[in-house]
């Protein structure tokens, strides 16, 4: 917000939300949060009054850093209207500066005398509070104050933060009128409080490097008094000489650093490669200036083992022989360090075993070398920051291991449990869940986990849809984008007011602090992470929000992923679905039953069909696409689309598969030439199984291209596997393919499937092929049963490929449902006989109402034979859903549709063959070629 617009903008805004209207998107979020906060801690814009405190340290660290700044900051603003201002942690004022120094004798005691609190649940909306609660760099003009006192005023504020350990020592601000607001000013404050952070990290320097020289001092009086040269000091520099190399002299370090921020003084032994042993031991040491502090030094064989003598390690204890240092608590006497330096107070405890270290404890085979000195509480901020860099090494591996939205939101709580949370919550929109953008997270999120260390912390369960109010910390994180901190719920108005009740039962559980992180990848809000402590006393700090931040950050491009997976993958599925059949054909030559189940890893293009044919012949087409997604399944779409028209074209096996072949080789020269420019090497393939059953001769025509072979269940319930030639995939070309003819038995079962049925990554294809024959091997069954039965039995529980499952049961034509004629010559006379024979069928079926229609059609169809074609001629009746004539002949020449001039005096038999018959066509054999007409049974 800029200061141009604060005379009207922000005191009209804040005129409105005090009168209870919204102005949200007028007010910037932080100051609009912190009024919603200041409300509901009970807080009036008028009053005047802030708790003074006397008990603070005026000669605190901080004070003592920030001293020469704040000093070196009155200057540079002398003869101004500027307010300086230093506040501890807590939100006291601990040092003002002025300008102008007779500013000190005008302004009220509460903006001149430090002692003052101005946190935020005392004063409101304040430079001070607000950076405590905001923990970054802020800004606050004119009536962006909560409190009426602050009106004419702008300040900016920082946290001071402790270079060690992360959390904020206190806060350095700017007071000024609203004229003086330059972006200048944030530049100099940001510059400001670096320069006391240095000077912070420069005392916990100071203490160390005294530490040091009181140990250096004790080590030489030793050396030079009692110890001799065989307690002669070496540093990890030296440590290389005695056979250390890098590796070993990083696990001293590391172990030595835990050893350091530990309360107990141990002795602990140290298995070094090549099977060497060391002993770390850690001792107790006070500097002039009265620093306690500890040292943690290496005692080393002088001479390591033979290598044959170093043998494997076993209950816990390094291989090869190891200095005489027992592992135990060691504390040198009473008044006592190494070297003479000062000791701890006498009564306190020391080790009674033979081997306690002291100060003439250096063997004649062994050195020692100092490895760390410091304070412990270093120490404990050294191994806190190395185990963020494990938490965040191991979560590389452990999140994102899937493509489910819903389980990498599990793998970022169980990574979290226990070693940065106690509880995490993680809500996502509903529609990520389904892999969309979410337009709005904040208004339909959804509670994807709840994950903890016990199970009986009343959180909000999953699954249920979580509506929360704009001041909680977690609608403060989905609003400004950013992560909110709350170190201490108990204070946390606005969390506590999303529902008090439940508020206090989960406080009652321990639960005392929070960090909530938006889940952000590639500029989509995918959801919210909270992370909640309760065992750990010790606050949440900043760096504990840094690390949520990192790991939220690296599951959320987990979840992204798993989105646009999630997405792409319903996209397949729905596209195969809808290119799929949605119903099977009435026909009576075989019942039908199908599954189709999608790999969990996305679509893959397998498909199925049945096709009615002419002749109450039924086509069984199953089929499988080379590769995954929307690609597999637009192929798998256009294979099928083709496969009909070539189908409806009455093309044999062998002849369907050749110019299925052919289409794919075709459509892998265009995308291949369209990917060229991206390098794409994809193939375009597929495997098909392609039959052709005639219930009127129960004749099956088969070919496979590539394909496994289909079952065949007959009537007595065996099972067998069809011998059939293979044929190369779709999409090699220039390849034949080979038919073969298999007369079924009556009420026996054809089962086709494609390979995800049967091949499965663990398990053999023979043992899958036997399992199908075992469920398939049950009698009287129908389809629908036998592919439930073949599902369960055979199906892999989470199947890598699709599975096309297509059962039919075959049925023969009765044949007083057939009649056939042969005409013994092609003479035109016949023709008469034909019709007298046929209109006699008609009636002797009771279809006297098509009789007239039948004769007609026969009539056309057998001149034609007669006139064009040569013998042997047969005609052929076929009651069924339909009447449909038939008549062949033994020429290959079909005869062509056409519209005959006025003039003409032929031309017009095949038109009236169209006008009359539902459907007509033309269908070759081997033999010659079938002229069929269907006449619809409710014909007049």
């Amino acid at each position: 917000m800029g200061v141009a617009g604060d005379h009207v903008g922000p005191a009209r805004s804040r005129e409105r939300f005090l009168q209870g209207e919204s102005v949200e998107g007028s007010v910037r979020s932080p100051i609009l949060n912190s009024w919603q906060r200041s409300l509901l801690l009970g807080l009036s814009p008028d009053q005047t009054e802030l708790p003074y405190r006397d008990d603070f340290d005026p000669d605190s660290r901080l004070v003592r850093a920030a001293l020469p700044v704040l000093d070196r900051l009155a200057l540079r603003f002398a003869g101004s209207q500027m307010n300086i201002s230093l506040a501890d942690g807590n939100g006291t004022v601990l040092q003002r500066r002025f300008g102008e120094p007779s500013l000190a004798k005008s302004l009220p005691s509460i903006q001149s005398v430090p002692g003052y609190v101005f946190a935020e649940r005392f004063a409101g909306t304040n430079g001070i509070g607000l950076a405590l609660a905001e923990r970054r760099l802020v800004q606050v003009y004119g009536a962006e104050h909560f409190a009426e006192r602050s009106q004419s005023s702008a300040c900016s504020a920082t946290p001071i933060r402790d270079p060690l350990s992360g959390c904020i020592e206190g806060v350095l601000c700017f007071g000024f009128p609203r004229s003086y607001a330059d972006p200048a000013l944030d530049v100099l404050i940001c510059q400001a409080a670096e320069t006391i952070e240095r000077r912070l990290m420069e005392q916990s320097s100071a203490r160390e490097r005294g530490l040091l020289r009181t140990y250096l001092d004790a080590r030489e009086r030793a050396r030079t008094g009692e110890a001799g040269e065989d307690g002669r000091l070496i540093t990890m520099a030296d440590l290389a000489g005695s056979g250390l190399d890098q590796r070993d002299q990083t696990i001293l370090k590391e172990k030595a650093t835990e050893l350091l921020c530990s309360t107990r003084l141990t002795a602990v032994d140290v298995l070094l490669s090549h099977g060497r042993g060391v002993t770390l031991m850690s001792r107790p040491v006070t500097s002039h200036s009265g620093v306690e502090g500890i040292v943690v030094e290496a005692v080393l064989p002088r001479h390591p083992p033979p290598h044959h003598l170093a043998a494997a390690p076993h209950a816990g204890r390094p291989a090869g022989p190891l200095p005489r240092i027992a592992t135990t608590t060691v504390v040198p006497p009473p008044g006592h360090l190494p070297g003479g330096a000062p000791g701890p107070a006498a009564g306190s405890h020391q080790s009674t075993g033979p081997h306690s270290a002291g100060p003439d404890d250096s063997a004649h085979d062994a050195v020692r070398g100092l490895v760390l000195v410091g304070e412990p509480e270093v120490g404990k901020y050294a191994v806190a920051a190395r185990r963020r860099l494990e938490l965040l090494a191991e979560a590389s591996t452990r999140i994102g291991t899937t493509l489910d939205v819903s389980r990498t939101a599990w793998e970022l709580a169980e990574i979290a449990v226990p070693r940065l949370a106690d509880y995490v919550t993680i809500d996502v929109p509903e529609a990520v869940l389904r892999g969309e953008e979410s337009a709005d997270p904040r208004t339909e999120l959804h509670r994807t986990v709840v994950h903890g260390i016990r199970e009986d912390c009343p959180f909000y369960p999953a699954g249920r849809r979580v509506e929360l109010r704009a001041t909680t910390p977690h609608m403060r994180c989905l609003a400004s984008g950013q992560a909110v901190l709350e170190p201490d719920l108990r204070s946390a108005a606005g969390w506590i007011a999303q529902e008090p009740e439940h508020a206090e039962r989960i406080l009652a559980r321990g639960v005392h602090s929070l960090v909530s992180v938006p889940l952000l990848a590639r500029g989509v809000l995918l959801g919210i992470a909270s992370f909640y402590r309760s065992e750990d006393p010790a606050p949440y700090g900043d760096d504990d929000c840094s690390l949520a931040q990192e790991l939220a950050a690296r599951a959320a491009l987990c979840i992204d992923n798993a989105r646009r997976y999630t997405r792409e993958h319903t996209l397949a599925l729905a596209l195969q679905r809808s290119l799929l059949p949605r119903g099977l054909p009435e026909q009576d030559g075989v019942e039908v039953a199908h599954r189709y189940l999608p790999a969990e890893s996305g679509v893959c293009g397998d498909w199925f069909d049945v096709i009615p044919l002419s002749g109450t012949r039924i086509a069984l087409l199953v089929g499988d696409v080379v590769g995954h997604g929307l690609h597999a399944a637009a192929t798998m779409g256009r294979l099928r689309t083709a496969a009909r028209n070539f189908a409806e074209l009455e093309l044999a096996p062998d002849e369907l598969l050749t110019h299925l072949d052919n289409l794919l080789v075709r459509l892998d020269r265009e995308e291949g030439g369209e990917n060229a420019a991206v390098g794409s090497t994809g193939f375009v393939g597929a495997t098909c199984l392609y039959a052709i059953y005639d219930p009127t001769s129960r004749q099956c025509t088969m070919a496979r291209a590539g394909h496994p072979p289909p079952a065949l269940v007959h009537p007595d319930s065996t099972v067998t596997y069809l011998d059939l030639p293979a044929g190369p995939p779709l999409g090699l070309g220039g390849l034949p393919f080979e038919t073969a003819e298999i007369q079924l038995p009556e009420d026996s079962t054809l089962v086709l499937f494609t390979d995800g049925l049967v091949e499965d990554r663990h398990r053999d294809m023979e043992v899958a092929l036997e399992q199908l024959r075992q469920a398939l091997a049950r009698p009287h069954r129908t389809p629908e049963d036998t592919c439930e039965a073949v599902i369960d039995a055979v199906a892999p529980d989470h199947p890598d490929d699709d599975i096309a499952l297509l059962v039919a049961r075959t049925h023969a034509l009765p044949p007083d449902r057939i009649a056939t004629w042969e005409l013994p010559a092609a003479d035109p006379a016949l023709v008469s006989d034909i019709r007298a024979a046929a209109t006699r069928q008609l009636a002797q079926w009771g279809l006297d109402e098509v009789a007239f229609a039948a004769e007609l059609l026969l009539s056309e169809l057998v001149t034609n034979a007669v006139r064009y074609g040569t013998e042997p001629i047969q005609v052929r009746l076929i009651r069924d859903r339909a009447l449909i004539c038939e008549v062949s002949d033994g020429s290959s020449t079909a005869p062509h549709l056409r519209r005959a001039a006025t003039t003409d005096e032929g031309g017009r038999g095949l038109f009236l063959v169209a006008q009359l018959a539902q459907a007509w066509g033309t269908r070759h054999t081997t033999h010659g070629k079938v002229i069929w007409a269907e006449c619809a049974l409710d014909a007049a």
